[in-house]
């Protein structure tokens, strides 16, 4: 090229899926199966009455149109309801965002948030795209260390020795991309508390917070949550419509007003089918959404128990919903080498554990959503026989 690239964004890592896959690919003839444990997306599809319905409407010229920039009325609206059963929350649509998956919606609160110079606070192991997004807005990644013993579990008081007067916000993802561990509701509160002391957003991620049991917090019970909350939304997992890119923004009404300035330049709207899309799942689909739910905690329970059986010498750290944190056995190699090598030698698509954060080369995030329970036991059993 004979023009120059923005620094940040060329210091940032590659996507770290598609260097997966490309070792993948590299793979001999005669190799065994790949088997996907690289990607956290439902192997199910969405129910056939949804299909129905999107059938119906793309039938519709309307359905081409733009919507609104933050979205339908109704569609923001059929939003604050599930809220107010699922969280108790005290919310309104004129503090919810449509966007285009969970990944533009935390673009839109850091663009909203930071200044190029400026620090956010991120829970090691965290969710690869934010670092990554951090570093293309030349805002600084700062690390929470991960304590194994406490399965990465966010510490306010390691947390509260982080922040600088450049820190504009502590980013937490519940449950856990890579580790799948969930926060305890007190210590979110803690965290909470701790960002509204500091002055500075607390970020909360929940892509899969669906997959928990239960009220996930009740941090949108608090008076004024929208002073010091900002969540992070999706529901790609949620109603198996990933390629959708069905997310969500809340904040204070003040908050998604600036985020529309950027919307509007970015996305200008969540695609009009999705929405319409988002609307039925919202009203329709919650007894579904449960099934889900259990079957994908059965599958991980599953998954868990007979990956550490006596024998294996790959060891789970911290596993839930969609994952496990695993640490591999082998002295001295990255997590890249040994993730590299199970792709090309084993037929295992895994994530090397430093796309997660620095220092953690001795891990590896095994997602759950493609295997059904009838590979697992082969997935195991290359585990245990693979030699590096």
């Amino acid at each position: 090229m004979s023009f120059s690239i923005n620094n940040h964004v060329h210091s940032v890592n590659d996507p770290p899926i598609g260097q997966v896959r490309a070792w993948a690919a590299c793979r001999p003839d005669g190799s065994p199966a790949l088997i996907d444990l690289c990607q956290a997306v439902p192997d199910y599809t969405p129910p056939s009455e949804l299909i129905a319905h999107l059938q119906q409407v793309v039938s519709d010229p309307l359905t081409c149109r733009y919507t609104p920039d933050e979205g339908l009325p109704e569609v923001r609206e059929a939003v604050c309801e599930r809220y107010r059963w699922r969280y108790r929350a005290a919310i309104n649509p004129g503090q919810i965002c449509l966007t285009v998956g969970a990944s533009q919606a935390f673009w839109l609160a850091m663009v909203v948030l930071c200044h190029a110079g400026d620090e956010v606070i991120l829970q090691s192991p965290c969710y690869f795209d934010h670092p990554m997004a951090l570093g293309a807005l030349g805002v600084k990644p700062v690390f929470a260390p991960f304590v194994e013993k406490e399965q990465g579990i966010p510490n306010p008081a390691v947390i509260e020795k982080l922040i600088t007067p450049r820190t504009r916000a502590i980013v937490l993802v519940s449950p856990s991309n890579p580790t799948g561990a969930v926060i305890p509701h007190r210590r979110l509160t803690e965290l909470y508390f701790l960002a509204q002391r500091h002055r500075i957003a607390l970020v909360l991620d929940e892509t899969y917070g669906d997959f928990v049991d239960g009220m996930p917090h009740d941090l949108f019970t608090l008076e004024d949550w929208h002073r010091t909350l900002v969540q992070v939304q999706s529901f790609g997992k949620t109603y198996a419509l990933t390629g959708y890119r069905a997310g969500l923004l809340a904040a204070s009404a003040e908050f998604i007003r600036q985020a529309l300035k950027i919307q509007d330049t970015m996305a200008v709207c969540q695609p009009h089918i999705t929405q319409l899309a988002l609307q039925y799942g919202l009203e329709h689909l919650d007894t579904w959404v449960e099934a889900n739910r259990l079957k994908m905690s059965l599958r991980h329970n599953l998954f868990v128990s007979e990956f550490m059986k006596p024998g294996n010498r790959f060891r789970i750290v911290a596993s839930g919903s969609f994952f496990a944190w695993v640490k591999h056995p082998f002295s001295g190699r990255s997590g890249r080498e040994v993730a590299k090598r199970l792709a090309q030698e084993a037929g295992i698509m895994t994530l090397p554990g430093e796309a997660f954060g620095p220092g953690l080369d001795e891990y590896l995030r095994i997602a759950l959503g493609n295997i059904r329970e009838n590979e697992m036991s082969e997935a195991i059993r290359r585990f245990r026989h693979f030699n590096s």
